[in-house]
C-alpha cells in the first residue's frame, strides 16, 4: 500500500465522491461505509489504519528540535550541549530559525592568542539540523546531533 502523497482530504474526496456514484446509480451509501471502501480499495484494513497511515505521510515534516529541548552538537566546530530557547520555521521554506543557549559557553576562535566566546547564539537550520551557512573552509555554522 502506498499512501506517499495522499492526505486525509484526498481520501475523504474519494469517499464521496464514491457515495456520489453509488447514489447516482441507485445505491445509496452512507459515508461511513464509503470511507470504509476507500480504506479497502488501498489495502488497509479500515478507515482508522489508513486515515493513521495518511496523516503520517502527510508531507508535513517535524521539525529537527523543540523549545525547551536539550541538544548536542557543533557550533562553529566546537561542541556544545544546550537548551533550544526559540525555533521557528520560516515561511515558504524548509528551514527553521533557532536560538541556542549553551550549558557552558563557547570559544569561536580556533587560534591561541585570542579568543571570543559565545553563551546564546542564532542561526538558521534545516530539517536535518544544519545550518546552510558555511564557514570559510566549508563547515556548516550549527549542526545539531541527530
Amino acid at each position: 500500500m502506498t499512501m506517499a502523497h495522499l492526505t486525509i482530504d484526498d481520501l475523504k474526496s474519494q469517499a464521496r465522491r464514491l457515495r456520489e456514484a453509488m447514489s447516482a446509480a441507485g445505491t445509496p451509501l452512507t459515508h461511513s461505509a464509503a470511507l470504509e471502501l476507500v480504506a479497502k480499495s488501498h489495502g488497509a484494513r479500515d478507515w482508522n489504519t489508513l486515515s493513521a497511515l495518511a496523516a503520517r505521510t502527510d508531507n508535513v515534516p517535524a521539525p529537527p528540535a523543540t523549545v525547551g529541548a536539550v541538544v548536542t552538537g557543533e557550533y562553529l566546530g566546537q561542541r556544545f550541549r544546550g537548551k533550544v530557547l526559540a525555533l521557528r520555521k520560516l515561511s515558504n521554506s524548509d528551514y527553521h530559525a533557532i536560538t541556542l543557549h549553551f550549558d557552558e559557553p563557547v570559544d569561536i576562535v580556533t587560534f591561541d592568542s585570542f579568543s571570543a566566546f559565545r553563551q546564546r547564539v542564532s542561526g538558521t537550520i534545516d530539517g536535518r539540523g544544519v545550518s546552510p551557512q558555511r564557514t570559510s573552509n566549508g563547515r556548516p555554522h550549527i549542526v545539531l546531533d541527530a
